[in-house]
């Protein structure tokens, strides 16, 4: 059916293209507010008064940018995210980038002034067709709607176009509005379901075939999924999967995997390795593929280059699949008993065999013990169950739950396209907020530095009527940027090292949840950090003062 225009063909335009969005299989948009997009907002209010889309408001660009990552992430759906003009785009440019470099959907629909008032100084007019770069899959610059027959139908069309590329990563919509930039909006279930089929996108897979040969290991990265120890399985060979990669488990897991690479008997005798998704938490990993003598297959996920360090790999492939029978047991349970023995662990569980005196005492010290970095990495993971989600920043935690670990499944997630430091609490609601919204009964966990925390602090802000999901922001607080410490500019840069790079600070993250509405614990001791950690609350800081 045709829907009868308005006095506001801008809200027209708005109302048919986010509609062809929802058509398509859109169920979440985050928006900013702005004058120039008006319409898109009003529509997507619209949409939301009907069901048909869960609608997130913030303030801040950046923080919307990153919480549209994070439920993409989650669903594995296209989110739109709406802005107006000028350096609000701009702002989206750390998300965009981190969803190009991961392959997550993102469409940025912003509002842009009419060619008139292009390039003559007009306020809050920059040059915004392209201003993501090669970080988006491909730009739409739309001139302003003039209320014409047809455009309703251009708009559909339009989105159609923009959900199937944004299967691939970020797509930009840039969309021109003219005065009056909006009008009143009221929609039927009748006229909003409007639905056209989908397009399904395919691709020729190149599935390459495996089969067992001394010396391969798998090697799984961020992005990786389980696939990767579905193939450590099948061939029978070592997983060296990153804490992130979604193939943290298994009986081939091996989590010392830095200290064995080094080793002759073990790194040396490599001479395939399989890859999938992204490695980024080691120097070992990118040393052995760049080795003679090691053959290296990458399996290509969803990141917008292929993995390729030293350009040394041999073979990138869409999919493998096993043939034959698994290698013998002796390779890769020799990697997995050499770990176990180095596996190291801050664990002060008391003996359970001592006298019951002595047993009382050392239950007693271990609830008393201070909390080391090892200790939080290995309570957060302990305390973290299927049905939970775990979002880690860039940090030293995150190199630490790598070292140190056990095999679990469960749903880990890291921004790791770029490793940026920024965006991690709004990712981290993105994806409880989505988690959340499909019914499970559990807790998203973000594990961060204090850097980190204060990188992102505008994140903490949840809006009037914006829904406050079950989260917990766990801050390892060490002061500043330590990280730079285990670098070699630690010993090189003299005095400017505290000043530029450790960069101290003192900020009370107490008063910071207060402002914000958050619940706040601080723990001390390791007993405290386990009660902390199994409280299942609304959004809550757990602040862990840790030693430089």
């Amino acid at each position: 059916m045709t829907r009868p225009k308005t006095d506001s063909p801008a809200t027209d335009f708005a109302v048919a293209l986010l509609g062809g969005l929802i058509d398509q299989g859109v169920r979440d948009i985050v928006l900013s507010p702005g004058s120039r997009s008006q319409a898109l907002a009003l529509a997507a209010a619209e949409y939301e008064r009907l069901g048909l889309v869960r609608l997130r408001v913030r303030i801040d660009e950046r923080v919307a940018g990153f919480l549209a990552l994070g439920l993409a992430v989650e669903t594995g759906l296209p989110v739109p995210i709406i802005t107006t003009s000028g350096t609000a785009v701009a702002n989206l440019h750390p998300a965009v980038l981190e969803a190009h470099h991961s392959g997550v959907p993102l469409i940025v629909l912003s509002g842009d002034r009419p060619d008139e008032l292009r390039g003559i100084g007009a306020n809050q007019t920059t040059t915004q067709p392209g201003i993501f770069g090669a970080a988006v899959q491909r730009t739409w610059d739309v001139g302003a709607p003039t209320g014409e027959d047809g455009e309703a139908d251009a708009a559909r069309e339009l989105a159609r176009e923009a959900f199937a590329a944004a299967g691939r990563g970020p797509v930009h919509l840039n969309v021109a509005f003219r005065e009056p930039l909006s009008a009143a909006v009221t929609l039927s279930l009748t006229e909003a379901l409007e639905v056209s089929p989908v397009p399904v996108n395919g691709f020729e897979s190149l599935n390459h075939r495996l089969s067992f040969i001394p010396g391969t290991v798998v090697i799984a990265g961020t992005g990786a999924g389980a696939r990767a120890e579905e193939v450590a399985r099948e061939l029978g060979v070592p997983l060296i999967a990153e804490v992130a990669s979604g193939a943290h488990f298994g009986p081939q897991l091996v989590v010392a995997y830095r200290e064995l690479l080094a080793e002759p008997e073990f790194g040396g005798a490599v001479q395939r390795a399989i890859v999938f998704g992204h490695p980024t938490l080691s120097r070992e990993v990118p040393a052995l593929l760049q080795r003679d003598g090691v053959e290296v297959v990458v399996v290509r996920g969803s990141s917008a280059e292929d993995y390729n360090p030293g350009h040394r790999v041999a073979t990138f492939v869409d999919a493998v699949t096993v043939e034959g029978e698994p290698g013998p047991r002796e390779w890769p349970g020799r990697w997995v008993a050499a770990s176990r023995a180095l596996a190291h662990s801050d664990d002060v569980a008391p003996d359970a065999s001592a006298p019951a005196g002595e047993y009382a005492k050392a239950e007693l010290a271990a609830v008393r013990a201070a909390v080391t970095r090892a200790a939080l990495a290995e309570a957060v993971w302990r305390a973290t169950w299927p049905h939970d989600r775990l979002v880690l920043g860039a940090s030293r935690l995150i190199r630490e739950l790598d070292r140190v670990v056990a095999g679990k499944k469960i749903s880990v997630h890291a921004n790791r396209g770029l490793a940026g430091i920024d965006g991690t609490i709004a990712t981290g609601i993105g994806i409880a907020l989505a988690s959340q919204a499909a019914e499970s009964k559990g807790t998203t966990r973000v594990l961060l530095g204090d850097l980190a925390l204060l990188h992102d602090v505008g994140a903490l802000l949840f809006g009037v009527g914006e829904p406050r999901p079950r989260i917990q922001v766990i801050v390892g607080n060490d002061g500043g940027g330590t990280i730079f410490d285990s670098l070699e500019v630690a010993k090189t840069a003299g005095r400017a090292f505290e000043r530029v790079l450790l960069t101290e600070q003192q900020v009370s993250i107490e008063q910071l949840a207060a402002a914000y509405g958050w619940s706040y614990v601080r723990v001390e001791t390791r007993g405290q950090l386990d009660q902390a950690l199994t409280a299942s609350v609304g959004p809550t800081i757990v602040e862990v003062p840790l030693p430089r």
